[in-house]
């Protein structure tokens, strides 16, 4: 059986940023409102230790700013202190984030003494317009460099990407996730684009020169995205947010696709996709019954959300059973239809 994953997230918002991009407020984001000290970064630690079953597989990530813009004797605090829990046995690695500008040969160089093995760049968007108006302060350019750079130096490369910047469109996104499968990312996040207070968003927003992505239109975008990354083989570690005490209060969001169960929905988007092309032309009468064979691990998807999906097919037929086939795997599915129980 394979150990299930847990990825210990030690976060130090805006550490080492150049800029501010308009989006972002990381204390705001994360629900982290200070950066930890070297001597807490242990105690982070050790807190999440104790809550991951044993013989698990556990990585110790550094997320949130500009890890490899930090100065590097500070770097290399941190990472002494997680090297130690790696060489004892209770992490198996170290993850970090960083950005796209603050990569070359020297800071990889400090990375390969320590048990790094995945570097993931916010890249955000790979369409230039869509980081010039979203202040990154990068080009695509020196994500394309920097993912080189990454992959040539032996470490797994992790690309981030962001839906509904400002001037994105459907088609860009897009574009950014078939341009994030061509670079060589083993994994991936996905982030609709929210209004988080004291941000330059906030003030575009309240000007009328930004409006977010509806929530229906995020997920009806990342549920693409993912389809394109996973028929690529490209992990995705997240879809949607951290759901931090801010915004789950309100206080730090002021608009925009939010949803605590967001990466639910766009796995119920995804299959309820594949459901409506499998009934496409099909005649069956509501007298007949479906059994929904999907791959292992699949069931709670396809049923989606508050069993939408389910409820959508119990339209069209009398009964509806969802049944693990081990034969099916990513988003295969098969149909049965019978007119007896």
């Amino acid at each position: 059986m394979t150990p299930r994953h847990f990825a210990i997230p030690v976060f130090v918002p805006e550490l080492a940023c150049p800029n501010r991009c308009v989006f972002c407020n990381q204390r705001n984001i994360s629900g982290t409102m200070a950066m930890p000290q070297p001597d807490e970064v242990a105690g982070i630690i050790e807190k999440h230790l104790a809550t991951i079953p044993p013989d698990s597989e556990t990585e110790i990530g550094f997320f949130g700013g500009n890890f490899t813009g930090i100065e590097p004797s500070l770097q290399q605090s941190f990472l002494e202190i997680a090297e130690k829990y790696v060489r004892a046995g209770k992490a198996k690695s170290i993850r970090l984030s960083t950005r796209p500008d603050y990569i070359d040969d020297r800071r990889l160089s400090l990375l390969k003494q320590f048990s790094v093995q995945n570097i993931e760049l916010g890249a955000q968007s790979l369409d230039g317009e869509v980081l010039r108006l979203s202040g990154r302060g990068h080009t695509v350019y020196d994500v394309e460099k920097a993912s080189e750079l990454i992959l040539e130096n032996g470490f797994r490369l992790g690309l981030q990407m962001m839906t509904g910047l400002p001037g994105d469109t459907p088609a860009r996104s897009v574009a950014t996730a078939r341009k994030i499968v061509a670079l060589g990312a083993s994994d991936t996040r996905i982030y609709p684009t929210l209004v988080i207070r004291d941000t330059e968003l906030e003030k575009m927003y309240h000007a009328g020169s930004y409006v977010p992505l509806s929530l229906d239109e995020a997920v009806e975008s990342a549920a693409v995205i993912a389809g394109i990354f996973e028929e690529a083989g490209v992990k995705i570690l997240r879809i949607g947010l951290h759901p931090s005490e801010g915004l789950l209060s309100g206080e730090s969001l002021v608009a925009g696709p939010f949803h605590v169960a967001f990466g639910e929905l766009v796995a119920t988007a995804q299959w309820s996709a594949i459901f409506r092309q499998k009934l496409a032309g099909n005649s069956s009468g509501v007298n007949e019954n479906l059994l929904a064979e999907v791959p292992p691990g699949q069931i709670n998807a396809a049923v989606g959300h508050k069993s939408l999906n389910k409820k959508m097919l119990l339209t069209r037929f009398r009964k509806v059973v969802f049944r693990e086939n081990k034969e099916l795997s990513g988003k295969q599915c098969r149909f049965i239809v019978s007119s007896t129980d």
